[in-house]
């Protein structure tokens, strides 16, 4: 099982009530709610290895030169420099999650100039069985097949559901393998991007549906001879340079070099240190006792 803890994170404080404080007066709610998520799941599903996964580069200018429109509505300039938007109530908990994974023995991966994202689609390339990722990002559907399901937590923990290659079929009548053309040709505003105008999720499904790869579609599109329509054709033509780059954009990395999951001990002393300190209540101590089956 692989969190994609940026996601959980922010998910905690937005959706859990800021009335958890540190001995210091500091907001502790998305500590809480993120270790109160991975424990949940873990005493759910009982995998035999976790890893959370991290965003070391949430925006890598690599995806930024191809689609520079990627993600800028979250950027804020600090110091000249380019940052991501977070709010300040969040930021400073994000060193305390750290902490508390360090204490609990949890195991961060995370990967210069890519994104969690990527990281995950690297270990669930390499795995050697069944994984499982908890993420909220509809784009990691790309990875969903045989030995690869989802834990979709866009709706909540308690209310996640389990993405498998039937459902990803039932929802969107769709090859899973597919999903990152469809994704190309919807767009997803919430990473900045357009899509190609015009085209909602249910033509981007039907022309993933009629046509083996993005590049076929193009090819209709410029034979008149196809039966395409003509403000399809339209729509296309218009966005041909874009769909390549998105592609590669929207497209998670999978070959990355990772280091073999692990698993440290779970450091009690410094559990009960940061619980006192933090505020943290039973949720140091559930997830404590969950790691320390």
């Amino acid at each position: 099982m692989a969190f994609d803890t940026s996601y959980l994170y922010f998910r905690a404080f937005f959706g859990v009530p800021d009335s958890f404080h540190a001995k210091d007066g500091r907001s502790v709610n998305a500590v809480r709610g993120t270790l109160d998520f991975i424990s949940r799941l873990l005493d759910q599903y009982s995998p035999d290895a976790f890893v959370c996964a991290w965003d070391d580069d949430w925006r890598p200018q690599w995806r930024v030169d191809l689609v520079p429109s990627y993600k800028t509505h979250r950027v804020v300039e600090v110091a000249g420099a380019e940052a991501e938007l977070v709010e300040d109530a969040l930021a400073v908990q994000v060193p305390l999650i750290r902490e508390c994974f360090d204490a609990l023995g949890i195991q961060i991966i995370g990967a210069a100039e890519h994104e969690a994202d990527d990281v995950l689609a690297s270990l669930a390339r390499q795995h050697d069985g069944t994984s499982l990722i908890v993420t909220g990002d509809r784009d990691l559907f790309q990875l969903v097949d045989d030995d690869t399901s989802i834990v979709y937590v866009a709706r909540g923990v308690a209310k996640h559901e389990l993405v498998t290659p039937d459902v990803l079929s039932a929802k969107y009548n769709l090859d899973p393998a597919r999903y990152v053309d469809f994704a190309v040709l919807r767009g997803d505003p919430s990473d900045g991007l357009p899509g190609v105008k015009g085209i909602g999720e249910k033509s981007a499904a039907s022309l993933v549906s009629t046509y083996p790869s993005l590049e076929a579609m193009v090819e209709a599109a410029v034979d008149s001879g196809t039966k395409m329509s003509p403000s399809m054709r339209t729509k296309l033509l218009a966005d041909v340079d874009y769909l390549a780059r998105a592609r590669e954009v929207v497209t998670a990395v999978d070959t990355l070099r990772l280091p073999a999951l692990t698993r440290g001990p779970v450091r009690e002393d410094l559990v009960a240190e940061l619980t006192e300190e933090l505020g943290l209540g039973g949720s140091m101590t559930r997830l404590a006792g969950v790691l320390s089956r």
